[in-house]
């Protein structure tokens, strides 16, 4: 994609990146698969905790509206270690919460990638080669200034506001695909927004659209910026540890 995106290869699952769910096909009716809301730079000396809560909206074809949510914790304490949970998406006012699938944990210093899954309390570890990105790797605005979008890219800037009592500056790109690529056989437009604050190198906002999938807005809220809990960042008992780092 661009330099700075080409450092996260070893960083696989981190995005979540909310939109970025698999939306299939399932008795007529989209089913998502569960994921990171938000990409949590492992940056030191700003801890926090927040909310996360991926919104999906989709339009089926016969004009009912099918609506999804998932709310989750994501965390990083002064070492740069983050915590980033998965949820399962429920139907929108549902009144109860999501079940927790998966947890992320990274530790910067070790370079050490921990993916715990609830269900089979296994913890698959690897070591990365590289060191991630510090800032959000679909933040095209925060990359390398080498980076130029193709013919059907437009960029934009969206200016600024204050969310959650942060200052964050906007930006939006607009992807046109033409019918011969798209699977639908008209051309369509995919348009991605983010919204970034620097002080603590985390987009508070994300929105996605894609005509074929739906509308995706992720949000973080309750940022608290006292450092979290100890646990957040440590293989829990009862799970076991696989190495998985790739062979050189």
């Amino acid at each position: 994609m661009y330099r700075k995106g080409l450092l996260i290869v070893g960083f696989a699952f981190l995005l979540t990146v909310s939109w970025r769910a698999v939306a299939t096909q399932t008795a007529g009716l989209p089913t998502l698969e569960p994921q990171e809301g938000i990409f949590v730079t492992p940056v030191s000396g700003q801890p926090f905790s927040a909310a996360v809560t991926i919104e999906v909206k989709r339009e089926l074809k016969d004009g009912s509206v099918w609506q999804r949510a998932a709310t989750s914790l994501i965390a990083r304490n002064s070492q740069g270690q983050i915590h980033n949970e998965a949820h399962a998406f429920v139907p929108l006012g549902l009144d109860r919460n999501s079940t927790l699938i998966s947890v992320h944990i990274y530790d910067p210093q070790k370079r050490l990638n921990t993916f715990l899954n609830l269900n089979t309390h296994i913890a698959r570890q690897s070591t990365l080669s590289r060191e991630p990105s510090t800032a959000p790797p679909a933040n095209w605005a925060q990359m390398d200034q080498r980076f130029r979008p193709s013919s059907n890219v437009q960029l934009g800037d969206l200016g600024t506001q204050t969310m959650e009592g942060f200052y964050v500056h906007g930006y939006r790109r607009t992807n046109t695909y033409e019918a011969q690529s798209t699977g639908t056989g008209r051309s369509i437009v995919v348009t991605d927004e983010y919204w970034y604050a620097e002080d603590i190198r985390l987009n508070l906002l994300e929105k996605h659209n894609d005509p074929r999938k739906g509308d995706f807005t992720t949000t973080v809220t309750q940022v608290n910026r006292t450092e979290p809990a100890t646990e957040l960042f440590v293989v829990p008992a009862g799970f076991k540890i696989v190495d998985v780092t790739p062979e050189n």
